[in-house]
Protein backbone atom coordinates (compact mmCIF):
# COMPACT_ATOMS: atom_id res chain seq x y z
CA UNK A 1 0.00 0.00 0.00
CA UNK A 2 1.38 3.54 -0.92
CA UNK A 3 2.18 6.09 1.87
CA UNK A 4 -0.07 8.36 0.22
CA UNK A 5 -3.23 6.92 1.02
CA UNK A 6 -3.04 8.24 4.52
CA UNK A 7 -2.06 11.86 3.18
CA UNK A 8 -5.00 11.99 1.46
CA UNK A 9 -7.32 11.02 4.38
CA UNK A 10 -9.53 13.93 4.94
CA UNK A 11 -8.85 15.46 8.54
CA UNK A 12 -12.24 16.01 10.40
CA UNK A 13 -12.53 18.84 13.24
CA UNK A 14 -15.31 17.96 15.93
CA UNK A 15 -15.61 21.38 17.78
CA UNK A 16 -17.53 22.74 20.60
CA UNK A 17 -16.49 25.61 23.16
CA UNK A 18 -14.39 24.18 25.43
CA UNK A 19 -13.29 20.27 24.00
CA UNK A 20 -14.17 18.41 26.88
CA UNK A 21 -17.21 16.91 26.27
CA UNK A 22 -19.28 16.18 22.85
CA UNK A 23 -15.97 16.82 20.34
CA UNK A 24 -13.54 14.49 22.97
CA UNK A 25 -16.33 11.91 22.60
CA UNK A 26 -16.45 12.85 18.63
CA UNK A 27 -12.40 12.00 18.44
CA UNK A 28 -12.03 8.68 20.42
CA UNK A 29 -15.78 7.23 18.34
CA UNK A 30 -13.77 8.89 14.92
CA UNK A 31 -10.73 6.72 15.38
CA UNK A 32 -12.41 3.82 16.54
CA UNK A 33 -15.03 3.83 13.51
CA UNK A 34 -13.95 5.67 10.69
CA UNK A 35 -9.30 6.07 10.82
CA UNK A 36 -10.07 4.31 7.92
CA UNK A 37 -11.58 7.15 5.94
CA UNK A 38 -10.79 10.61 7.64
CA UNK A 39 -8.24 11.63 10.13
CA UNK A 40 -10.50 12.37 13.64
CA UNK A 41 -9.05 15.43 15.73
CA UNK A 42 -11.03 17.71 18.24
CA UNK A 43 -10.67 21.23 19.52
CA UNK A 44 -12.29 24.49 21.34
CA UNK A 45 -12.56 28.11 21.49
CA UNK A 46 -11.62 28.17 25.22
CA UNK A 47 -9.78 25.11 27.44
CA UNK A 48 -11.40 23.19 30.57
CA UNK A 49 -8.41 21.74 32.62
CA UNK A 50 -9.47 18.23 31.92
CA UNK A 51 -11.40 16.40 29.71
CA UNK A 52 -15.28 15.89 31.14
CA UNK A 53 -14.62 12.67 33.95
CA UNK A 54 -18.29 11.46 33.08
CA UNK A 55 -17.17 11.14 29.13
CA UNK A 56 -13.61 9.75 30.39
CA UNK A 57 -15.93 6.89 31.94
CA UNK A 58 -18.89 6.07 30.09
CA UNK A 59 -16.70 6.00 26.91
CA UNK A 60 -14.41 3.38 28.68
CA UNK A 61 -17.27 1.74 29.97
CA UNK A 62 -18.83 1.25 26.11
CA UNK A 63 -15.77 1.01 24.26
CA UNK A 64 -13.05 0.33 26.22
CA UNK A 65 -11.00 3.56 25.10
CA UNK A 66 -9.21 5.49 28.04
CA UNK A 67 -9.54 9.18 26.41
CA UNK A 68 -7.26 10.68 28.99
CA UNK A 69 -4.32 8.06 27.62
CA UNK A 70 -5.23 8.75 23.66
CA UNK A 71 -6.50 12.45 23.54
CA UNK A 72 -5.53 15.84 25.23
CA UNK A 73 -7.74 18.87 24.78
CA UNK A 74 -6.81 21.11 22.43
CA UNK A 75 -7.13 24.92 21.18
CA UNK A 76 -8.37 25.22 17.17
CA UNK A 77 -5.56 26.42 16.11
CA UNK A 78 -3.36 23.08 17.70
CA UNK A 79 -4.89 20.87 15.23
CA UNK A 80 -4.16 20.63 11.38
CA UNK A 81 -6.31 22.46 9.03
CA UNK A 82 -9.32 20.30 8.86
CA UNK A 83 -11.54 19.50 5.15
CA UNK A 84 -14.63 19.16 7.46
CA UNK A 85 -15.22 20.94 10.49
CA UNK A 86 -18.29 19.70 13.02
CA UNK A 87 -19.73 21.45 15.37
CA UNK A 88 -21.01 19.57 18.04
CA UNK A 89 -23.77 22.39 18.94
CA UNK A 90 -24.79 25.50 21.35
CA UNK A 91 -24.42 28.00 19.08
CA UNK A 92 -20.80 27.30 18.98
CA UNK A 93 -19.42 30.20 16.69
CA UNK A 94 -15.62 29.16 15.40
CA UNK A 95 -13.47 31.34 13.65
CA UNK A 96 -13.40 30.85 10.45
CA UNK A 97 -11.79 27.42 9.51
CA UNK A 98 -11.17 26.70 6.01
CA UNK A 99 -12.67 23.79 5.18
CA UNK A 100 -14.91 21.82 2.35
CA UNK A 101 -17.72 20.90 4.68
CA UNK A 102 -19.04 22.17 7.55
CA UNK A 103 -22.13 21.01 9.41
CA UNK A 104 -23.63 21.09 12.64
CA UNK A 105 -24.73 18.50 14.89
CA UNK A 106 -27.05 19.96 17.42
CA UNK A 107 -26.15 17.78 20.04
CA UNK A 108 -26.96 18.84 23.47
CA UNK A 109 -24.53 19.24 25.86
CA UNK A 110 -24.70 16.07 28.70
CA UNK A 111 -22.02 17.90 31.09
CA UNK A 112 -23.75 17.68 34.58
CA UNK A 113 -26.29 15.33 33.59
CA UNK A 114 -27.33 11.35 34.08
CA UNK A 115 -26.06 8.38 32.61
CA UNK A 116 -28.38 7.59 30.32
CA UNK A 117 -28.17 11.09 28.87
CA UNK A 118 -24.67 10.75 28.02
CA UNK A 119 -25.55 7.26 26.52
CA UNK A 120 -28.21 9.34 24.33
CA UNK A 121 -25.84 11.76 23.53
CA UNK A 122 -22.97 8.83 22.91
CA UNK A 123 -25.19 6.85 20.38
CA UNK A 124 -25.94 9.87 18.70
CA UNK A 125 -22.30 10.69 17.97
CA UNK A 126 -21.75 7.17 16.91
CA UNK A 127 -24.39 7.10 14.69
CA UNK A 128 -23.41 10.49 13.19
CA UNK A 129 -19.80 9.10 13.18
CA UNK A 130 -20.78 6.28 10.87
CA UNK A 131 -23.34 8.44 8.61
CA UNK A 132 -19.91 10.92 8.14
CA UNK A 133 -18.19 8.20 7.11
CA UNK A 134 -20.31 6.30 4.33
CA UNK A 135 -20.31 9.69 3.07
CA UNK A 136 -16.52 11.02 2.82
CA UNK A 137 -15.54 7.21 1.62
CA UNK A 138 -17.73 8.45 -1.78
CA UNK A 139 -16.03 11.47 -1.60
CA UNK A 140 -16.61 14.78 -0.13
Amino acid sequence: MSSNSAVNKPKVAFVCVHNSCRSQMAEALGKRFASDVFESYSAGTELKDRINQDAVRLIKQKYNINMEETQKIKLLEDIPSPDVVITMGCNVKCPVLPCKLREDWGLEDPSGKNDENFFEIINQIEHNILDLKERLANGL
